[in-house]
Parts: C-alpha cells; sequence; structure tokens
C-alpha cells in the first residue's frame, strides 16, 4: 500500500489530437489521473476463469479513430509522468514486458472480457507487476485501467507509447526480420548503418523472425516502417523471375 502511495502524480496529456467525425472537430479533454489510488491487496488467482462473451465493437472507423486518440494521450501521460521522475527508460522496458504478456491470447482476452469481475483483473495485474518486476507506477497504471474499464486499449497504448518515447529520446525503431536469429555484431552493424541514414541519435531494434525470406534479412524504419531494405534471397529471387519470360513455354500434360 505504501509503495501505492509513493507517486501521487496527476496524469495529463501534453498534447490532445483533435479528432473530426461527422464533419465536426471534437477535441477531447486531457486525461488526469491519479496515479494515488489506493488498490487493495489481494491474494492471486490462476488464469484459469472461463471466457465468455465478446470484447465490445470499436465501432466502425470513427470508433477505431476515437480509441487512437484516447490511446495516445494515455501513452503521453504516461510518459510525462515517467519523463517527470526520471523513469523514462524503466518505463519504456516495463511497457516491453507488458507487451510479452498480452502476447498471450488467453491473457489478452481475460483483461478484455467485460463479463470478468474487475477484482478478478487486479489480482492478475499483481501477479504480473511481481513476476516482471514492474514499477509501482505501472501497478498504478494498469489499475487506472481496469478501474475506468480502459484496459482494452493497452495494446494500442502500448504502440503509442513507442511512438512518444521514440520522439522524447530521439530514437529511431528498426525492425530487422531474418531466417534465422542474427549476432549481436551483425546487429550492431545494422544499427550504425540505420543512424547513418537517420541522423537519429539512438537507434534501437526489435528482431523478427520470417522464414519466407528464405535467407538474408530485410530492415525496416522511418514513420510506421515506411522504409525498407530488402536484402532478402526472397527479394533476389522475385527480381530474376521479373527478368524472365516464360510466357512461350507450354508443358504437356
Amino acid at each position: 500500500m505504501a509503495a501505492l502511495q509513493q507517486y501521487p502524480v496527476a496524469l495529463q496529456a501534453k498534447y490532445s489530437p483533435t479528432t473530426r467525425t461527422s464533419g465536426k472537430s471534437i477535441t477531447p479533454k486531457p486525461l488526469r489521473l491519479s496515479f494515488a489510488g489506493t488498490f487493495p491487496s489481494l491474494e492471486l488467482p490462476k488464469l484459469t476463469v472461463r471466457l465468455a462473451g465478446k470484447t465490445r465493437s470499436r465501432g466502425g472507423a470513427g470508433g477505431a479513430k476515437m480509441m487512437v486518440t484516447a490511446a495516445a494521450s494515455y501513452a503521453s501521460a504516461l510518459a510525462e509522468v515517467a519523463k517527470s521522475n526520471g523513469t523514462l527508460e524503466s518505463t519504456g522496458a516495463d511497457m516491453e514486458k507488458i507487451e510479452k504478456f498480452l502476447s498471450d491470447p488467453q491473457v489478452y482476452d481475460f483483461f478484455t472480457n467485460p463479463t470478468i469481475d474487475l477484482e478478478k483483473k487486479r489480482k492478475v495485474i499483481d501477479d504480473i507487476v511481481s513476476s516482471a518486476s514492474l514499477q509501482p507506477h505501472m501497478k498504478n497504471f494498469l489499475n487506472v485501467l481496469i478501474d475506468m474499464k480502459r484496459i482494452d486499449l493497452i495494446k494500442d497504448i502500448i504502440k503509442e507509447f513507442e511512438v512518444v518515447y521514440n520522439k522524447l529520446t530521439d530514437t529511431e525503431l528498426a525492425v530487422v526480420s531474418s531466417v534465422v536469429k542474427l549476432e549481436s555484431q551483425h546487429l550492431a552493424q545494422i544499427a550504425k548503418e540505420v543512424q547513418k541514414l537517420t541522423g537519429a541519435k539512438n537507434v534501437r531494434i526489435k528482431t523478427v523472425i520470417d522464414p519466407a525470406l528464405v535467407a538474408g534479412f530485410t530492415i525496416r524504419y522511418g514513420h510506421s516502417g515506411s522504409k525498407l531494405i530488402d536484402m532478402s534471397v526472397k527479394k533476389q529471387l522475385e527480381d530474376i523471375a521479373s527478368q524472365l519470360d516464360f510466357s512461350d513455354i507450354s508443358l504437356a500434360v
């Protein structure tokens, strides 16, 4: 309980994007979330709750935009808190841990299922915080989302937090896909080249295993991964195939 009350910081987004829907501009109000909540200490349950029902719909394109706007506000607010108390780097690491937990569909469905009691969700939050050694303010943040019934935004919040984090730290994210895991020295070389291309102060590498590449690797960077460096054998084979013309060849059946 004492740890929960060490962060009585009001969350307020630095900026609130304007969303346009039905021809009208709607500017959401800044989020003010207290991290000084008093969540009860509960015995941790096991993740054996039977999932029932479906998560609520996002209401089409307009609803999706509103959800993204809300996620961006939460992410910005969390980043401001982390920056103010000097834990931006560790908060980013905590968000990666949460993302790994949520990669399990059963865990994600558990939190987004409206039929499951909030107390049970808080117990699982306690379990995650304990096992992943998350910071106290991260526990409070997750509990705020539970209480406000916005935990369904968590995946979008993680993505938006990464965007804010990269801006605050002048970090370029590069997603490296390869057939097998690349050696650390190779990743360091890739990071160095991306830094040359972008002029970013820092380069953060995310690795993805993709057997479809046959061999070699690809690098995606820039806004939303808009830029691509393709050094894969798959790309070379496609280039070769595009230069060949076998249209006049017919095979006997």
